[in-house]
């Protein structure tokens, strides 16, 4: 890898050490090749918390979200359900297929993008702010009722922005000089600072992550790693985020959904 290798030239073998926190064991080819979820890499006791719904955390959102699906906001006084009727039928399949193509913009639409757009055109209220609980527990709870089936973000309308998601999952940014593709495709299966590096498929989220004690977004996420290599991280809701959602979850096609996740 070229951009840890300039590191280490740089900064000298023990900075980069403590910086990278790098510790890549190797893994077997089948291991690195295969398509696999985040859930598959982990613990037995991890995997245990997200199979069994009064174990998963998680799933308090869901029914915090159910909630907020029922009741009545903005100057419609309307509520989801009202439109949408019954989410275990009308949201079926809805979180496989997003991001999705939004004709009023010809832009990409992620779901969370779509909840505020119902908010603020169908119910007259305020849009739920980037990663609150509100947005997060209605994002998990139209999630959820996908649970189990494929992922299918393959509208052809979305072909440049999706492209152009996956030249941003190549980039190298930051300090490090590291892109999402080096650690996720070129690195999957071996280890960094003793955690197995995941292929970075997006199929649980919103998902419970023990390191935060809470629910968050992939926008979250990938900000994290923007942070790690020491990136400016795009803004939530930017176009950017939302093309790098659009091919993940077009890489992870045909994968099934697992929201809520948990993760470690």
């Amino acid at each position: 890898m070229r951009g840890p290798e300039r590191f280490l030239r740089r900064f000298g073998a023990g900075v980069a050490a403590a910086a990278l926190g790098l510790s890549f064991v190797g893994a077997d080819e089948a291991r690195r090749t295969e398509r696999r979820s985040g859930f598959d890499d982990m613990s037995r006791e991890t995997q245990a918390m997200q199979r069994d719904d009064t174990a998963n955390p998680g799933m308090l959102w869901v029914q915090e979200g159910e909630a907020l699906w029922n009741r009545k906001e903005g100057t419609a006084a309307r509520a989801c359900a009202e439109c949408h009727g019954d989410a275990a039928a009308s949201m079926r399949g809805v979180a496989a297929r997003h991001p999705a193509f939004d004709p009023a913009t010809e832009q990409p639409i992620g779901l969370e993008g779509r909840i505020n757009r119902c908010r603020q055109v169908h119910q007259g209220a305020d849009a739920f702010a980037w990663e609150s609980q509100d947005l997060l527990a209605v994002t998990v709870f139209v999630a959820h009722q996908s649970r189990g089936m494929p992922v299918a973000a393959e509208d052809p309308r979305l072909a440049p922005f999706r492209e152009n998601g996956r030249r941003l999952f190549g980039e190298r940014l930051g300090q490090l000089d590291l892109s999402c593709a080096q650690c996720h495709d070129d690195n999957a299966g071996k280890r960094l600072a003793g955690s197995v590096v995941p292929q970075g498929h997006p199929t649980g989220y919103p998902l419970y992550r023990l390191e935060w004690q809470g629910l968050g977004s992939l926008q979250r996420r990938l900000r994290n790693c923007m942070a790690g290599v020491r990136s400016e991280p795009h803004a939530y809701g930017s176009a950017a985020l939302v093309e790098l959602e659009l091919f993940l979850m077009s890489r992870a096609g045909g994968m099934a959904l697992e929201a809520p996740a948990v993760r470690p």
